[in-house]
Order: C-alpha cells, then sequence, then structure tokens
C-alpha cells in the first residue's frame, strides 16, 4: 500500500478529512496529515509534532500539498507548507533512490511569496500539479 502525507493549513480540519477520505479510497495509508495543537500546549507539542511530520515525510511515496483557497487567497501556501514541500524536494534531491511524488493541489496566486520558486520547481518537474481526473495521481 502507498504511503501518502497530506500537508496544508491545519485550521482546514474540515477539508482535510475530506481529502483523508478520498486518498483512503483510492488505497493510500494516510501517515500524517496537519493536526492542530491546543494554545495551552502548543509550545510543548509544536516541536514534536513538526518532527513527527517530517519524519514522516522520509517515509511517504507521496507528499500531496492541500493548498486550498483560504483568507481570501487562491492556493493559500504559508511558510510552514512551503518548508515541507522544499523538504520533499531536497530530498530526492539528495537521495534519489526513492522519489517521493511532490503533488500540489492547485497553483498559487502571485500574491504568495513561494510563488516564483514554485513555479522553478513545476518547470524543472520537481513537483507537480494534482490533476482531479479519477485517476488520483497515475
Amino acid at each position: 500500500m502507498k504511503k501518502i502525507v497530506i500537508a496544508g493549513s491545519a485550521s482546514l480540519s474540515e477539508k482535510i478529512g475530506e481529502w483523508k477520505g478520498f486518498w483512503e479510497s483510492q488505497g493510500y495509508d494516510v501517515i500524517n496529515y496537519p493536526v492542530q495543537i491546543s494554545p495551552e500546549s502548543f509550545l510543548d507539542e509544536y516541536p514534536k509534532v513538526h518532527a513527527d511530520f517530517f519524519r514522516d515525510i522520509t517515509k511517504a511515496d507521496t507528499l500531496f500539498v492541500m493548498n486550498e483557497d483560504k483568507n481570501g487567497i487562491s492556493g493559500y501556501l504559508w511558510a510552514q507548507t512551503f518548508a515541507e514541500m522544499a523538504f520533499g524536494v531536497a530530498r530526492n534531491l539528495l537521495w534519489g533512490d526513492k522519489k517521493l511524488e511532490i503533488s500540489l493541489l492547485k497553483m498559487p496566486d502571485k500574491n504568495v511569496q513561494s510563488y516564483e520558486e514554485i513555479e522553478r520547481w513545476l518547470k524543472f518537474g520537481w513537483i507537480r500539479l494534482y490533476e482531479a481526473d479519477g485517476t488520483a495521481m497515475r
């Protein structure tokens, strides 16, 4: 069974649940996805949550970047999610023996800080845009 990690904004819990269910229905094992951390324990939990997330990216076959629209921004992509994508790209560049497929839900708005880098990565073939054609990342 292929393993997938879903990256994106933890505040979009409903969308995360929808995508998690979708990938499971496609036969993927969803090994990690964004979770909200309670404000009371944020400083204690944040380092472990992120270490586990990056560790699971190294175990995954696919990194799906769920950059849904948020705050009036099409293809919302903030710093943490970009860092997770960059980690996946670096993994592929350094350890090419097991390629991680990195799929971005949609092209972000040109106002997103990482827009130009994402454009470049698409041209290099390091990431790809998700194709919602029913075959789910052939």
